[in-house]
């Protein structure tokens, strides 16, 4: 996963997330909606495949936008998050001896191939550019970004209410409200999980997890997979909704015709008994 061929300005990521609130809200929910339509499937197999539906279209989606974006310098030099300088000297020597267009006559992209590595090279060496690089990707290192706790939470708080205005509005009713309960919970989560990445000390992540992503990218994966965990929130939320005061009321109801028929009955053997 990388942040490089969008990482002209953090407006890349937030319309490439309202892209896909779109492609969700008016491709994805109608076609749920079709598979969870009452009637054609069975109810257990209605749940499973509207899950696979949106869990395959989320992956193929996320996939082709990773791949987009090309490796990140980790994967480029083929190092882990935690590699020592040493091991990063080591790496790129060894690469730089293969890439090098001089060994590569024949290769039109020798060139960019090398600057690339060089390029990831100067960012994980340094330390201060590594920290940077890790929590705001290469748009952080080209606008010399550094970790401000205003802006952060400004910023923080300015994409949570954008998003918990617009789930709020696609689960109004109440036939939304499950959905509408588990999409804030799932915003919720994503809102301290962030908050954790961003404002740790070095890499949150143990050693084995993602070891060559950052920060960055985890955040990234998060909001560009919350548009489809609310859409199928919605989906699935609605299709389970049960309607406890209407079925109240029809009970009510049957129970009152029954206490009719039984007052009936009442009357009728009173008046046999008077006569």
């Amino acid at each position: 996963m990388s942040d490089e061929s969008g990482s002209a300005g953090g407006g890349g990521d937030d319309l490439s997330s309202l892209s896909g609130f779109f492609f969700y809200v008016f491709i994805v929910h109608p076609a749920t909606a079709w598979i969870l339509k009452p009637g054609r499937f069975d109810r257990k197999k209605s749940i499973m495949y509207a899950i696979g539906f949106l869990a395959l279209l989320a992956a193929v989606k996320t996939g082709m936008e990773m791949q987009a974006k090309g490796p990140n310098h980790y994967s480029l030099l083929n190092v882990s998050r935690n590699s020592s300088p040493l091991d990063i000297k080591r790496a790129y020597k060894k690469l730089s001896l293969q890439l090098h267009p001089d060994k590569n006559p024949n290769d039109p992209n020798a060139s960019s191939k090398f600057d690339r590595v060089k390029k990831a090279y100067d960012v994980l060496i340094d330390m201060e550019y590594r920290e940077v690089y890790n929590k705001f990707g290469q748009d952080g290192i080209n606008s010399s970004k550094r970790f401000d706790e205003t802006q952060f939470f400004m910023e923080l708080g300015v994409f949570y209410v954008t998003w918990g205005i617009m789930a709020y509005v696609l689960t109004l009713g109440k036939r939304s409200s499950l959905g509408r309960q588990w999409t804030f919970t799932g915003l919720i989560v994503m809102l301290v999980v962030e908050i954790t990445l961003m404002t740790s000390q070095g890499s949150p992540f143990p050693s084995w997890f993602m070891p060559q992503n950052t920060e960055y990218e985890a955040v990234w994966l998060l909001h560009t997979l919350f548009p489809a965990f609310m859409n199928g929130c919605r989906s699935i939320g609605s299709y389970l909704f049960v309607d406890l005061d209407a079925q109240t009321r029809q009970l009510l109801l049957a129970l009152q015709e029954q206490n009719k028929d039984i007052l009936l009955v009442l009357r009728d053997v009173q008046i046999g008994v008077q006569n």
